[in-house]
């Protein structure tokens, strides 16, 4: 039931959560297999903290960029 101050907003969620399915994985390959087998589009996003979660090393290795 729409309120007197629903600007449209409802109508957009509700067609944003019947749209299609569509995700960006970081992380675990594993949860990408998973969805794509169920059809789901998906991207596997290869990424690592910087310097290894080193966050003195990440420090210094900014420090270079200038």
């Amino acid at each position: 039931m729409a309120s007197e101050r629903d600007t449209g907003d409802g109508e957009k969620r509700a067609a944003l959560l019947e749209a299609p399915l569509r995700v960006i994985n970081v992380g675990l390959e594993r949860f990408a297999e998973d969805l794509a087998a169920q059809g789901v589009a998906v991207q596997q996003v290869q990424w690592a903290p910087p310097a290894g979660g080193n966050a003195l090393l990440a420090d210094l290795l900014s420090r270079l960029d200038g």
